[in-house]
């Protein structure tokens, strides 16, 4: 495979991320709903990453993800990466992103975020029929009978499977074919589920090359455990289900007037209390550290940025909640949570039944599981002069005893 004269990389990589994901559930946008312990999204990174004839990489996501999706790109590179923000429909997503691409850049590769599985080779085999045709797609043949129904679900034709196929991504353009291809549709007002439709709708030829089946889209709760086994199945090392697991976290955060003191969720007292991008409740911040360590899904800043002003004063037990829910979407629930407080002031004895509650019904557990206790450091360090207050956690993860109870955690 060659790039243009020179060997110059002239290939443009638009990855279009910036889907909601409804129908996989959870807290977060899809991009970053995790696979094997990592998002989705940073499966194309890598893969995009290991081909020479891209030049550069054009992230697209949701508005209120971009800062977040910067953290994954490399910043020292020959390769230009960058974040940018999508639109309502994927369509405005990927012409977002053409209006990023160099002008010198001769041809341009789609691919989906939630397709994480796509391997090099059938991006260069996209890529080489789109330099000889202008236009290609990833696509797999269809190997069961298909039939043509009505909106009431009646049988009007059984159609030739043999000239069926069913559409993946990646799918490759001439840049300036797919620009075109997007300025009509948008002139006409046409919508599209794919970018191989608009260049149809010129009359131009889509190529269609042999897929691949372990290149599933990410749509529902099943796909994510179905992705994992294709990654088994291709010897990548996975986190292991099935056992004990243990994650430990700390946070500490200096004091502040005029902010509530809120620990574990309860309010403490309203006129001192600790800084931080949000509400600064380090019990919160060290159990999340300490679940997401467990689970080896990376730590708070990684999924909650205090860069992103979404986050600002935010109430940490709902940052909880969501890191409960990324732990049950793994497969395991809450053993054991143990946290020691470390502070001169306030006294927390009067508070832990309600601290064990709200943690409790935050992480989806009982609050005979949790455990919360205060030490003081006998008047030595920051904690001892008053300065702040930090917190230590371990978690102790266990597999979700049933299907069952899996399937409940996922919806």
């Amino acid at each position: 495979m060659v790039s243009r004269a020179g060997g110059v990389p002239d290939v443009a990589a638009v990855i279009a991320a910036a889907g909601r994901g409804e129908r996989l559930g959870g807290p977060d946008n899809k991009a970053f709903v995790e696979l094997a312990g990592r998002p989705l999204v940073s499966y194309p990174l890598g893969l995009f990453r290991k081909c020479p004839e891209v030049g550069e990489i054009i992230l697209v996501v949701a508005p209120e993800d971009v800062e977040r999706a910067r953290q994954l790109l490399r910043a020292k590179t020959d390769r230009s990466e960058r974040a940018v923000a999508g639109g309502a429909k994927r369509q405005e997503s990927v012409a977002a992103a053409l209006a990023e691409v160099r002008a010198s850049t001769d041809l341009v590769v789609v691919h989906d975020a939630a397709r994480p599985l796509a391997k090099p080779e059938l991006v260069q085999r996209c890529l080489q029929q789109a330099r000889v045709h202008g236009a290609a797609a990833a696509a797999v043949r269809a190997t069961d009978t298909v039939k043509e129904a009505d909106p009431e679900g009646v049988v009007r034709a059984t159609l030739d499977r043999s000239r069926i196929w069913l559409v993946q991504t990646p799918q490759a353009f001439r840049r300036a074919l797919l620009e075109e291809a997007h300025r009509s549709a948008a002139a006409a007002g046409v919508t599209a589920t794919d970018d191989a439709f608009l260049v149809e709708r010129l009359g131009h030829p889509v190529w269609l090359v042999e897929g691949d089946p372990d290149n599933i889209k990410i749509t529902y709760p099943d796909d994510v455990r179905r992705g994992e086994q294709a990654l088994r199945r291709r010897g990548s090392r996975l986190p292991t289900r099935g056992t004990i697991r243990c994650g430990i976290g700390f946070d500490a955060h200096r004091f502040a007037e005029d902010r509530p003191l809120v620990l574990a969720g309860v309010r403490l007292q309203e006129s001192r209390g600790l800084l931080g991008h949000s509400d600064g409740d380090v019990v919160c911040h060290a159990i999340c550290d300490a679940l997401l360590g467990a689970i080896g899904a990376g730590d708070i800043g990684t999924h909650f940025p205090d860069s992103e002003p979404a986050y600002r004063g935010i109430n940490s037990l709902s940052l909880l909640q969501r890191v409960g829910q990324t732990v049950r979407r793994f497969g395991m629930e809450v053993e054991n949570i143990d946290v020691v407080v470390m502070a001169e002031e306030p006294r927390l004895a009067p508070h832990v039944e309600k601290m064990r509650q709200a943690l409790a019904e935050a992480v989806g557990s009982e609050a005979g599981r949790i455990s919360v206790k205060g030490k003081t450091t006998e008047g030595m360090g920051f904690t001892g002069r008053g300065e702040g207050i930090a917190a230590q956690a371990i978690a102790t993860l266990r597999p979700s005893h049933t299907p069952r109870a899996r399937a409940k955690a996922e919806e």
